[in-house]
């Protein structure tokens, strides 16, 4: 069953680039972020919960972000050296930029540690939502997931934004043809698809935008017409 809450605040879901996806942490996404929250110095919250808290995603976090933004992390597996930290810290935060890795345990754990109803207080106070590949899939009603090995639709999003979500667009096989027959039979809604290094940049439930920082990667929105899927190209604002 497909939940579903309130639309809010500014929300960017990255298919795929960002400081994850850069050789030496730069990125024109993750400028445009810090540009969105209206603040030169912004406090910036990682959240790696998708990937167990790695520490060496952890670290190229800070240090793609150390000097330009107050970073914190918050740890739900009470990694070194951050601890556990109240999730409520969320509330203090200009920017809650979420990592990549298991969608499904990203999920299962948000909710055992009341995180839901924190971020949507967050984002209504004006504090900007963000996250790459499992980062993406969670704000959603609905999303292509690797969580359970083989790519397969997973209908338990947050629900924060409309539809399903599908990141890694052509940087994964099998990601727009599976979609493609998602959308078909009805297992997926409506999906918003990103490629690497493409986001949809969303304010109040409404698709503002696509961004990208390298040409050649597309965005789409897939919809069910009859028993087929079609594809609608959502133009890329290139970042420069």
């Amino acid at each position: 069953m497909l939940t579903s809450f309130p639309a809010f605040g500014t929300i960017v879901t990255l298919g795929g680039g960002g400081f994850s996806m850069s050789e030496d942490g730069h990125s024109l996404i993750d400028d445009h972020l810090i540009d969105l929250t209206g603040t030169e110095h912004p406090r910036v919250c990682f959240i790696p919960t998708a990937s167990g808290d790695s520490p060496n995603y952890c670290e190229r976090f800070q240090q793609a972000f150390t000097g330009r933004a107050e970073t914190s992390v918050l740890s739900l597996f009470c990694q070194d050296p951050w601890g556990y930290s109240d999730p409520s810290m969320l509330l203090d935060q200009d920017l809650i930029y979420v990592g990549g890795g298991s969608t499904a345990n990203l999920l299962a754990l948000w909710r055992l540690h009341g995180l839901p109803d924190i971020l949507r207080r967050a984002a209504g106070q004006g504090t900007v939502l963000a996250g790459i590949s499992a980062g993406m899939n969670c704000w959603y009603q609905a999303s292509s997931t690797d969580s359970y090995g083989e790519l397969s639709p997973l209908r338990d999003g947050l629900g924060f934004l409309p539809g399903g979500a599908c990141p890694h667009l052509l940087g994964e096989q099998d990601r727009r043809a599976s979609l493609r027959r998602w959308v078909a039979t009805g297992q997926l809604p409506t999906t918003y698809a990103a490629d690497d290094h493409v986001a949809l940049v969303w304010r109040d439930g409404s698709l503002i935008e696509a961004v990208g920082e390298a040409e050649g990667h597309p965005a789409l929105r897939v919809q069910r017409t009859g028993d087929q899927a079609v594809e609608h190209e959502i133009p890329v604002r290139l970042l420069s």
